[in-house]
């Protein structure tokens, strides 16, 4: 049997772990038909999933269609929990994206749709609560085709399920040039040929019924077995991890097999074998001795992985697009602080994105998240799970910073009977790329294990910015040159020559006006009556935001705006909203990234941040005379550097672009 991986995404209230339930039950799975509402889903078996209605964590369900084997795995639909949702699409064949007929796209539909471009997932739509009065399949495929793609075709008109008319064979054969030359030279479109569009993401089809009442749920099946097919897979070994969970004191590590087989004792970390292979269903499992390419397990136990690794040949996943913007301290109330923080960094396990952090001198936690959703369930987990009644003050923003022009820093460390100095190449890059390093360094300049040294010092810590502390993103960090002494250089010399360098740059940077201060940003969609659009645009303008010409529709009581706007303005705007619109207004807001501070003297101010001061992240360096190491100020290092610099002034300025 072709066996698939396939994902169940949407936004929140769309109907997705309802269809899951549906094709379940459709399957013979499961016997009775599950309901979220009535805390009886399949696939929502958590406590507090049940309590709040919502999926909160990923989860596996299996099921059989004639001859297809197809692994479901439904993921959260709210927006505070995207970095879970993130996590599964690595390893999806698949993905079925559940939009609402009474809703149509959304805002974060948007945000699933972009995030399945960049993990290149295929997609399938069903087009949910078609029994709802109102819903115009033609004006929802219309919007589709406006919104996501002029691919996504109707699929679901044929008296056959998994059967094309001609007219949507057509409207296939136009998504692509080649594919059309040869539909019009033959008057056929193969089957395969369909499936292949549909793979490179040209064709999506699209299904359309009531999930809730079993209606299209057949058509969409029979569309999954007759459009989709089984990857080919390489015979050397590799797995995908997308998940961490803990379950009755167990750690699981849940990943998809990418090559080859894995086997029980095969050794998949240095002196962590495999205990055991399980395969879920829901809350229920069973063991197998081996589990084949392209196969989902769980196996209990293992300590060094986490979401995202990549093992044995396959490489590790993108970094997370979707990034907490939010950052709170945790008030432990009654309970030992260390308990909590124990407690905390079992949950970090499970969604890295939380950064929990633990400040000693302060003795203070932190944690950072997506929103105030995030944050109640947060509590409730804590409260659930390891007994803790424990709040958190109130929150701050996360503010990250980068360079704007490319800048070469020098670190030098020489205390006695040490020595050590690393030359580094911070060049601007793309938004939302974060950092990434390398080496253009010559093996006669600086040897193999001091390069190594360098790179892996650099990965080592969270970098920080010279503005406010705040962390450094947005740029590569390159090796360009460097010296040791046969004698005196230790693995411990390069790390602080590696950290001094990068700070010295980035202080170069900023005294030379190439630095900036970055905060996040709202893409909102604000929804009012007409007459309360004045009031609107003043309160988007006194946000900083900005807004387009609203759309003036004859005869409409209500306008939408949308636009940008800084999270720290428009965090808590709903419930002005709310308040001026007597709760019929509505506003939607959505991490949009990063852009340059809109208030930058307000924030510089408020954090007061000394980049000298911090002696954990000095941008000094030390030099030897006299026989005794010596301090020197940032800005004299690049008189007195041994080695001499890689890039003039020129040459900084002639570098090609990386943003």
């Amino acid at each position: 049997m072709p066996k698939i991986v396939a994902g169940v995404i949407a936004h929140v209230d769309a109907g997705k772990t309802t269809l899951t339930e549906a094709m379940l039950y459709q399957s013979g799975t499961v016997r009775e038909l599950g309901r979220v509402d009535n805390g009886d889903a399949f696939l929502d078996p958590d406590a507090l999933e049940k309590q709040r209605g919502i999926t909160i964590f990923s989860h596996q369900a299996q099921l059989t269609y004639q001859d297809l084997e197809l692994t479901l795995l439904d993921t959260p639909g709210h927006v505070d929990f995207a970095s879970q949702t993130e996590q599964v699409l690595s390893v999806l064949d698949y993905a079925i994206l559940v939009v609402s007929a009474t809703d149509g796209v959304q805002g974060y539909t948007r945000t699933l749709w972009r995030l399945l471009a960049r993990y290149h997932v295929p997609t399938i739509i069903f087009v949910n609560k078609m029994d709802a009065p109102g819903a115009d399949r033609a004006a929802l495929l219309a919007e589709l085709q406006r919104e996501l793609a002029p691919g996504c075709l109707d699929f679901d008109n044929s008296t056959t399920p998994g059967q094309l008319t001609d007219a949507t064979v057509e409207d296939v054969a136009m998504q692509d040039e080649s594919v059309l030359d040869a539909y019009l030279t033959t008057g056929e479109l193969a089957p395969a040929t369909v499936r292949a569009l549909i793979s490179k993401r040209q064709v999506f089809p699209c299904y359309f019924g009531s999930a809730l009442k079993l209606a299209g749920v057949d058509q969409l099946m029979a569309g999954l077995k007759t459009w989709t097919q089984e990857r080919s897979y390489p015979t050397d070994f590799g797995a995908q991890v997308f998940k961490i969970s803990h379950d009755a004191g167990e750690r699981l590590t849940w990943l998809r097999v990418t090559g080859g087989t894995l086997a029980t004792k095969a050794v998949l970390l240095p002196e962590q074998k495999v205990n055991q292979l399980r395969q879920y269903n829901g809350t229920k499992y069973t063991t197998a001795p081996t589990v084949s390419a392209g196969e989902v397990c769980a196996i209990p136990g293992l300590t060094e992985t986490y979401p995202g690794q990549g093992l044995g040949q396959q490489t590790a996943s993108l970094a997370p697009a979707m990034q907490p913007v939010l950052n709170y301290a945790l008030d432990p109330q009654e309970n030992d602080i260390h308990t909590c923080l124990t407690a905390l960094r079992e949950l970090d396990d499970e969604d890295p994105q939380l950064h929990v952090v633990w400040s000693e001198h302060l003795q203070e936690i932190r944690v950072q998240i997506m929103g105030t959703v995030q944050l109640e369930v947060l509590q409730q987990l804590m409260h659930d799970r390891f007994n803790l009644d424990i709040g958190f003050g109130e929150g701050s923003i996360l503010y990250k910073e980068t360079v704007t022009a490319p800048v070469e820093g020098v670190g030098h460390f020489e205390p006695l009977r040490h020595y050590s100095e690393v030359h580094l190449l911070i060049q601007p890059t793309a938004v939302g790329s974060g950092l990434t390093f390398d080496s253009n360094c010559s093996l006669e300049v600086l040897g193999r294990n001091w390069q190594h040294q360098v790179l892996t010092n650099l990965q080592a810590k969270e970098q920080l910015g010279v503005l406010i502390g705040a962390p450094l993103t947005d740029a590569k960090v390159t090796l360009v040159g460097g010296r040791a002494s046969n004698v005196h250089s230790v693995g411990g010399d390069f790390r602080e020559a590696t950290w001094r360098a990068l700070r010295q740059g980035l202080m170069m940077a900023k005294t030379a006006g190439n630095y900036q201060l970055l905060e996040p940003w709202y893409r909102f969609r604000l929804t009012v009556d007409q007459t309360q659009v004045g009031r609107a645009m003043n309160d988007i303008q006194r946000m900083s935001g900005t807004f387009a010409t609203p759309d003036a529709t004859t005869g409409a009581a209500m306008t939408t705006l949308t636009g940008i706007a800084p999270v720290a303005e428009m965090q808590n705007y709903s419930q002005t909203v709310n308040a001026y619109t007597h709760g019929q207004g509505q506003l939607e807001c959505l991490i949009d990234g990063y852009r340059p501070c809109h208030n930058i003297d307000d924030v510089l101010a408020s954090h007061a941040y000394d980049p000298v001061g911090d002696l954990e992240n000095t941008p000094d360096s030390v030099f030897c005379a006299h026989g005794a190491g010596y301090p020197v100020p940032w800005q004299e290092v690049p008189e007195m550097a041994h080695c001499d610099y890689t890039y003039t002034a020129a040459d900084l300025k002639n570098l090609p672009a990386l943003r």
